[in-house]
Order: C-alpha cells, then sequence, then structure tokens
C-alpha cells in the first residue's frame, strides 16, 4: 500500500481497517480551508463503501488541537471586499464557495454510514465543530476546549452550530453562542455535543485499540465518567436568564440574576451577530433537519460577508490584535427586526446552497 503523502493539509491511510484523517496544518492549529475540505470529501466518500475500511478516525496534528477553525485571514480579505455589496458578489467569492463545500461535509458526516469517530482533544472551534459534533462517535479529553466565537468577530454560528446549540437543554446553547465561552471535555458532553471523555494520554493506546478489535471495546476500555461540568451546574439561573426574545432582555436578565460578568461579556460582541445569532437559535429549535438549518446558516454567513462588522472583528481579533472593533451600528437597541430578518431571508433560487 502506497505511504501517505506527510506533506498534504490532511493525511488520508487505511490500516487495520481504520481509515485515518488527519488534519496537518499544526502551525495554525489545523485551521481548514477549501483544499483540506475537499480532501476530506474524497477520501470520506471512498471508503463510505470500502469494505477494507470499518470505521474512519478524525485528529488534529501537533499538540494543540483538533481544528481552531476556517481561514479567518481569507474571510477577513473577502469581508473588507464585500462589505455593502449584494448576495450575486458575495455568493461568487472564495468564502462562499469554501462555505457551499464545507456545509455539504458538515451534512455528510451526520450521516455518515460507518462509525465516524472524531478526536475531539485540545482546541475545537467554528469549522473544527462542523467536523467533529456532527459525528456519530464523539470523543473529548481532558484538554478539550471547544468553542463558537463567532459572535466576537461580528459572524453568526454556522457549520450547524445552530442546529447544535438550539437543542442544548435549559438554554445551555444559547449561553454558548452568545458569550463564546469555550467548553471542557465535561461541558460538551453534557451539553449533548460529545459521547465520551478519556484522558489525553490515553489517546494513543486507544488508536492501538481501534486497529486491534471493535469500535465498542476500545472505548469500552478507555472512556471513563467526566468530571462535573462547570456549566451545568449553573443550568438554573442560565435557563431563566437566556430564555427571553431579545439579547438585551437576556443582558438585563443577566445583571438582576447578578451575573454582569456575562452581561458584560455579551455586550463587548457584535450588536448584529448577536440578534441575528438568537433569531438563528430560535429558528434552528423548530426545523426538521441540520440540512435545512445549514440552508439558512449558510443565508446567513452570505450576509454576514457583506456586512462591516465581519471585516471590522476579525481585523480586531486577528489582524491587528487590538481588542476594540467598533461595531456598526454600536448597541442592540439600534439593531432592527427587519435587519435580523434579511440575514435568513432566502437567497434567489441559483445561488441558495444545495445538495
Amino acid at each position: 500500500m502506497p505511504q501517505p503523502d506527510q506533506d498534504q493539509k490532511v493525511i488520508a491511510a487505511v490500516s487495520d481497517g481504520i481509515g485515518s484523517l488527519t488534519l496537518n496544518r499544526p502551525s495554525s492549529i489545523n485551521a481548514l480551508d477549501h483544499d483540506m475540505v475537499g480532501l476530506m470529501v474524497e477520501s470520506l466518500n471512498a471508503w463510505a463503501d470500502d469494505p477494507q475500511v470499518r470505521a474512519v478516525l478524525v485528529s488534529g496534528a501537533g499538540p494543540r488541537g483538533l481544528c481552531a477553525g476556517g481561514d479567518i485571514v481569507a474571510i477577513h480579505r473577502d469581508a473588507a471586499a464585500l462589505a455593502g455589496t449584494d448576495d450575486a458578489a458575495a455568493t461568487a467569492s472564495g468564502s462562499a464557495e469554501f462555505w457551499r463545500d464545507e456545509y455539504r461535509l458538515n451534512a455528510d458526516i451526520a450521516e455518515y454510514p460507518k462509525p465516524y469517530i472524531a478526536l475531539m482533544d485540545g482546541i475545537v472551534m467554528g469549522g473544527g465543530v462542523g467536523i467533529s459534533a456532527h459525528a456519530n462517535t464523539r470523543v473529548v479529553t481532558d484538554r478539550t476546549r471547544l468553542a463558537m466565537p463567532e459572535v466576537g468577530i461580528g459572524l453568526v454560528p454556522d457549520v450547524g452550530g445552530t442546529w447544535l446549540l438550539a437543542h442544548v437543554p435549559d438554554q445551555l446553547g444559547t449561553y454558548v453562542a452568545l458569550t463564546s465561552a469555550p467548553l471542557d471535555g465535561a461541558d460538551a458532553i453534557a451539553c449533548g455535543v460529545a459521547d465520551h471523555y478519556m484522558p489525553a494520554e490515553q489517546l494513543d493506546a486507544f488508536r492501538a485499540a481501534l486497529a486491534a478489535g471493535t469500535v465498542e471495546q476500545a472505548l469500552a476500555d478507555f472512556a471513563v465518567t467526566p468530571p462535573t461540568s462547570k456549566l451545568a451546574a449553573q443550568r438554573e439561573w442560565i435557563a431563566a436568564a437566556f430564555a427571553a426574545d431579545s439579547v438585551r432582555e437576556i443582558v438585563a436578565n443577566c445583571r438582576a440574576a447578578g451575573h454582569d460578568d456575562v452581561a458584560d461579556t455579551i455586550e463587548s460582541k457584535s450588536p448584529t451577530a448577536l440578534s441575528v445569532t438568537l433569531a438563528a437559535l430560535r429558528a434552528a429549535a423548530g426545523e426538521s433537519s441540520l440540512r435545512e438549518a445549514l440552508v439558512r446558516e449558510y443565508r446567513t454567513s452570505v450576509r454576514c460577508l457583506q456586512h462591516p462588522d465581519l471585516a471590522e472583528g476579525i481585523r480586531a481579533q486577528v489582524i491587528d490584535k487590538d481588542r476594540t472593533p467598533t461595531w456598526r451600528p454600536s448597541t442592540l437597541a439600534e439593531v432592527g427586526a427587519d435587519t435580523v430578518a434579511g440575514f435568513a431571508a432566502p437567497l434567489a433560487a441559483d445561488l441558495e446552497l444545495t445538495y
């Protein structure tokens, strides 16, 4: 069998019945780009009907994490050029083309016909959530730091993130989306976005067990009871505060409950992205499938390219790193209902995400 190319952005290999996909950009915490999505699609399609592959294992190269998200610098370049343009221009961009294929991959992962084991070790953010949290076998560790931090850069949770978070009980998903709070492994299991917990030091032994036996036996041998979730311990006040129908009400509820720190954190994010995110979560709760949610998320992501907050948020957080974005508008009170609704409005038929 030919040896995999170690210089590939995604290293694909088959051994002992396990198809391994290793995201291989450790210097950027394995941030996804369009080429990587294509490589994943190619391998997953080939392995779906391959009798020599009984399970797929997805992990990240290097010690820092599975995947830090999408190629944010490329998105910044498009957002800076596309602010104020129309749907046709935005959907023709490289970012929109990337999202189309990425979201299709997310949907396919959710329906994969074989065990798809995602090792959600270390940092798992944005697009990293999309290639792992929709899996049928999701493993977190004591090093896991999972987050959907989009509202902090003027974006709205995507890759099926609104679908996942909308179905977390007691408004914990709403809390995660509006605060960008990172989840540890125990939190991820409590929120239902992961299934199994094991110490990171056991991952190599777990890999060996997968090669030697069944997925079920390997999990039985190495998965352990997770620690108590600190986030879940706060579910009572979060459930009450985050059930409101507007972000302004949620902020007021947080302050009334004595959680000024949470209110301040929310108010530091893009007012537009926050408002659209809350509407997206409420919409996702009533949708019938992940695929339906991804169609809506694609519309929203395209509209974010046309809004000035996305370029400004990435500039402040990633490019210049001054952490002082100038949001437009600057307050939640200035974000109108028509603006929010416009983000999820249907695109022209030839511009929509299709499968």
